[in-house]
């Protein structure tokens, strides 16, 4: 019996593996397929978009609840990638300041497409949706599952009538903006 089960031991991994490669492949096939087609922009300039960001509104996510006062902090390394540091001051504008560090880099060469990580190994995607191509001032950015979405602005705070713009195109997108949290800023002239 001993025999048996060594001379199988190869057969049972080959087949437990192929079991796992199986599931992982039509895992990653079923979760592309169901999230529909979402479009970037054509081009992102990593040198213009680095700089300070300030979250002008944001779909809810947990690890950014009670968040006010939101900033993101792009940097450019010598290797291509993008150091984040962002910024959140809890229950108050002047709340306790909370920040996450993190790594980005791009997926492909539009640049619209980028992988940022906080927590090696794991990764979410950040795709620059809408963008202020005369001077980077605005953008819009998601994910293909709809559930993140930020609108991001060099002033704490943005024009209405563009951030109107954004949240309609949005919507047609697909995001369920009537969910957005509009991010508490301080006035200008204040940090």
């Amino acid at each position: 019996m001993a025999n048996l089960l060594k001379r199988r031991r190869p057969t049972l991994f080959t087949a437990l593996a192929a079991t796992v490669a199986t599931g992982v492949a039509a895992y990653t096939y079923a979760r592309r397929k169901t999230h529909p087609y979402l479009p970037t922009v054509a081009h992102v300039d990593l040198h213009k978009y680095r700089g300070l960001w300030y979250e002008v509104a944001r779909l809810p996510t947990r690890y950014e609840k009670g968040c006010q006062h939101v900033t993101a902090t792009y940097k450019m390394r010598p290797d291509g990638k993008v150091d984040v540091l962002n910024t959140c001051h809890k229950e108050g504008l002047e709340g306790p300041v909370e920040t996450a560090k993190g790594t980005a880099y791009p997926v492909d060469e539009t640049n619209a497409k980028l992988k940022v990580s906080f927590f090696w190994p794991f990764t979410g995607d950040y795709w620059v949706l809408d963008l202020d191509y005369a001077d980077y001032q605005y953008a819009l950015v998601g994910e293909p599952s709809r559930k993140n979405l930020w609108i991001l602005s060099r002033k704490p705070h943005l024009d209405r009538s563009i951030r109107d713009r954004l949240v309609a195109h949005a919507r047609n997108l697909g995001f369920p903006v009537d969910n957005l949290i509009y991010t508490p800023q301080p006035m200008a002239g204040k940090p």
